[in-house]
């Protein structure tokens, strides 16, 4: 088995994507997808955010929700808003957001690479939703939310990418958010074996973002290898929906941390003890830190520059030299009694996509301290993921976002 393979896609017809086209369904909540979707009977949402058709509160995980998805997808198809590709293809994705550009690939990747980690993993999942992505698949018979992976250097992959994407697009829509999202389909045969040699010469990919739905459609996988007796390994189900990008053109946004009260310490007490693991210096303008080892902390009124002691640096764990491991080891742990930063309400986290500006006004609005940390880098992931450990909670913010609805991966 390759590691990834062509597939016929199901797209939007031909000038249809603008209407279809919608962020992932878990960048919204139930009340903004519905007002994202509110006069766009086409918009991905209905099948990504299906709760968005049933009554207000209804739980996103029940039956009909699902139920729901799979008869608004049937009537996309019916009313030929979607269009299958008559032959596997592979297709050239692009992104831009602002001075920032990335092309990748869309393709099916190999669920057996992702079982024996070739296909690499660097989060925790959590079996609710995991349950949640393998009724979705179920429900619809296919993946059409695609995992977000990245490709170690590769400068004759990059290359081919730009080759393929230097005509006219297949699909090019700018969403609401100012991101372009342009689509090439590759169809010659020439290409598409070139690109399929290409990645099975790779030692790995890394999953960036989407552990919850690879992890699904292994189950997805197993269950229906296990009901199948003629199962031959060409089946559909044992690949799932990618977008595979070169690792040095992804762009990592910091992920801030916001903490509710200051483990009964004053401010003047606070800084104190922070000054025990770090040099902490007044700043009179926002800190956005500027290298590793370096954070920015903010209480009312007042930001700091605060820098680690080189010593507490471990160069040798790729985990703990992160970071987001610094800050949580150094201080938020031992100073603020945070320990476990995914169940504490005590603490809450900020996207580098809002801004510093945020910490700000979450803080003036009632939180008691902030945290701007430098954006883990991609050589980290990686390091992370080839050690087969597990990288902290909220360490890395993914921008620009894929959309959903470009291309869904059909399991026949």
């Amino acid at each position: 088995m390759s590691l990834i393979r062509p597939f016929a896609g199901l797209r939007p017809a031909p000038s249809r994507a603008a209407e279809i086209a919608a962020p992932p369904y878990d960048v919204l909540s139930a009340e903004e997808a519905r007002v994202r979707a509110a006069g766009k009977p086409w918009s991905f949402l209905h099948i990504s955010k299906p709760e968005i058709d049933l009554p207000a509160g209804t739980d996103p995980c029940a039956p009909e929700v699902y139920a729901k998805a799979a008869g608004n997808f049937g009537r996309m198809l019916a009313e030929g808003v979607l269009a299958r590709d008559a032959a596997p293809c592979y297709y050239a994705y692009r992104l831009v957001m602002g001075g920032h550009s990335q092309t990748g690939l869309v393709a099916a990747a190999s669920v057996a690479d992702y079982d024996t980690n070739r296909i690499r993993k660097h989060e925790f999942t959590r079996p609710d939703k995991e349950d949640d992505r393998v009724r979705q698949i179920d429900a619809l018979h296919a993946q059409t939310g695609p995992v977000l992976l990245a490709y170690p250097a590769a400068p004759q992959v990059d290359a081919l990418l730009e080759r393929v994407s230097g005509g006219a697009p297949d699909a090019d829509v700018t969403a609401d958010d100012g991101v372009r999202h342009t689509l090439w389909v590759i169809r010659d045969g020439a290409s598409l074996d070139r690109i399929t040699a290409e990645f099975d010469a790779m030692r790995a990919l890394y999953i960036a973002d989407g552990h919850h739905r690879s992890a699904a459609a292994s189950r997805v996988a197993a269950a229906r290898r296990a009901a199948n007796p003629a199962h031959g390994g060409d089946e559909s189900y044992n690949y799932f929906l990618s977008v595979i990008f070169p690792h040095h053109q992804m762009k990592i946004m910091d992920y801030n941390r916001l903490i509710s009260d200051l483990n009964g310490m004053d401010a003047e007490q606070f800084l104190r003890r922070a000054g025990e693991n770090f040099s902490v210096r007044a700043s009179g303008a926002p800190v956005k830190p500027g290298r590793p080892g370096e954070f920015g902390l903010y209480l009312p009124g007042q930001w700091y520059r605060l820098q680690i002691r080189a010593g507490l640096i471990p160069a040798d764990d790729p985990v703990a030299r992160l970071d987001v491991s610094l800050l949580q080891n150094h201080l938020i742990a031992p100073i603020l009694g945070i320990r476990d930063p995914r169940r504490d309400k005590r603490i809450d986290f900020a996207g580098g996509i809002r801004g510093l500006a945020e910490l700000e006004k979450r803080v003036n609005g009632g939180m008691a301290a902030a945290f701007s940390l430098f954006a883990t880098r991609m050589e980290d992931l990686m390091a992370v993921a080839d050690a087969g450990e597990v990288m902290p909670p909220k360490s890395t913010w993914f921008e620009p976002k894929l959309a959903d609805g470009m291309v869904s991966h059909m399991l026949d």
